[in-house]
């Protein structure tokens, strides 16, 4: 087993603790385009998703403009992330730049826009510890589709066994397995370990992953 050298980390729900805004932000886009009202777990259970890919698994047979809908939460969210909003989990900083001084090479691939991204990297004082930034807008191939973790392993020349995709939803999981890393599902975002069963590997703390490191390094 190769030493992990790098690892792909979701952002909503495994370093950003967005569920509130982003549930709050759903319900808003359901209630403006007049669409049946749906649970906050069932709106959760789509973080991981695309904007564009929500409507059609929440409301299965109905059609519904994905367009219309990812513009619509797009500009609501921007009404519903106030300052201060979204904060790391506990741990996570500290463990990133533990990971960082280690020489890890540290990188986000979620299913949230490239901008937003950098707008938290830059605010949660994450900027000279993450590498590389893939958001929605970066890939023709959503989650669970492998590109992310592709185009992230190429611009650094890892291959996927020295790589570990972290993440709290199925979605990130099945990425990391359809690309070939090791995975590791976190269980206090948006996910549980029920649906994260399929990982290599499930942690209740962020921190944990510096023993997870060093049990396989």
């Amino acid at each position: 087993m190769k030493e992990i050298k790098i690892i792909l980390l979701d952002f909503d729900g495994t370093l950003g603790d967005t569920a509130s805004v982003i549930i709050n932000t759903m319900q808003a886009t359901i209630r403006e385009l007049g669409l049946a009202a749906r649970t906050d777990k069932q709106c959760a259970e789509m973080i991981g998703l695309r904007l564009v890919e929500i409507p059609s698994e929440l409301y299965p047979g109905l059609e519904i403009d994905p367009e219309v809908f990812a513009s619509t939460y797009r500009r609501l969210f921007n009404i519903y992330n106030t300052e201060g909003a979204v904060k790391l989990y506990p741990g996570v900083y500290e463990t990133l730049r533990s990971l960082k001084q280690q020489g890890l090479t540290l990188t986000i691939a979620s299913s949230r826009s490239h901008a937003s991204l950098d707008q938290y990297v830059t605010e949660l004082g994450l900027s000279s510890i993450i590498s590389y930034v893939l958001g929605a807008d970066d890939v023709q191939e959503g989650k669970p589709q492998p590109e992310a973790v592709f185009k992230t392993l190429e611009k650094f020349g890892f291959n996927a066994d020295q790589a570990l995709m972290v993440g709290d939803s199925i979605f990130d999981i099945q990425m990391g397995i359809n690309a070939g890393t090791r995975t590791c599902g976190v269980s206090y975002g948006n996910g549980t370990r029920e649906s994260l069963a399929s990982a290599d590997w499930i942690i209740d703390d962020f921190r944990e992953i510096l023993k997870l490191i060093d049990f396989c390094n």
